[in-house]
């Protein structure tokens, strides 16, 4: 029989082991969004100049068009662009399968809207956050950009390119009260666990992407 004052140090240690589980995600939340809030943006006015616009993927449907958060983020880049704000956009997203191709639906989208495709670049191999940064900056030589997503993920975003190498802000696309309460709401939860990973992936793993390849840079 173990001692009552052995079991109670366990008890405790229990309890403290799942506090820490739970308030870490929120920690690390409020940590990233008080550490980027400078870099972030919601009028496109207020954005500054910068070389580069990265659109980051967001879903296309079956017949290949953009899903609604995905062609509100293509439109911030498109917008900037035709402000002047911005020389050249990359688009990264998954192309995972033949079947399935985030960024050449983002480049026919913008190209429909009048953006010349020679500024276009493509990353067919963001398939994430960290990769798609990783790549920007190793693949395409960017050290420079204002990224393109919506608010609930653009501190994830700025601070995770920051912390490869990308001096970059931000331009937050809407989301809450223009896409439903419930899906927004399943996205923040998501988000919570997505900062912790991105912590260790930057702090710790530093992990390679999916796919490097050669520079191809971004003239």
């Amino acid at each position: 029989m173990l001692p009552k004052w052995l079991i109670l140090h366990w008890r405790l240690g229990i309890v403290l082991s799942m506090l820490a589980a739970i308030l870490t995600p929120f920690a690390l939340n409020l940590y990233i969004n008080f550490a980027t809030q400078s870099r972030r943006y919601t009028e496109i006015t207020e954005v500054p100049e910068e070389p580069v616009a990265v659109v980051f993927g967001a879903g296309v449907w079956e017949d290949g068009s953009p899903t609604p958060m995905l062609a509100d983020r293509i439109q911030g880049a498109i917008d900037l662009y035709q402000m002047g704000r911005v020389q050249k956009i990359l688009m990264t997203g998954d192309n995972a399968t033949p079947e399935y191709n985030e960024v050449v639906a983002m480049q026919q989208y913008a190209i429909a809207q009048g953006v010349p495709a020679e500024v276009i670049r493509l990353d067919y191999a963001g398939f994430s956050t960290y990769e798609s940064c990783y790549r920007a900056r190793e693949i395409f030589g960017v050290e420079r950009a204002v990224l393109i997503t919506q608010q609930y993920h653009l501190p994830r975003a700025v601070y995770t390119c920051k912390r490869l190498g990308i001096d970059a802000i931000g331009f937050g696309t809407p989301d809450w009260g223009k896409f439903r309460d419930d899906s927004m709401r399943f996205y923040v939860r998501r988000e919570l666990l997505a900062v912790v990973k991105a912590v260790v992936e930057v702090h710790i793993l530093r992990p390679k992407p999916t796919f490097l390849g050669p520079f191809e840079g971004m003239s």
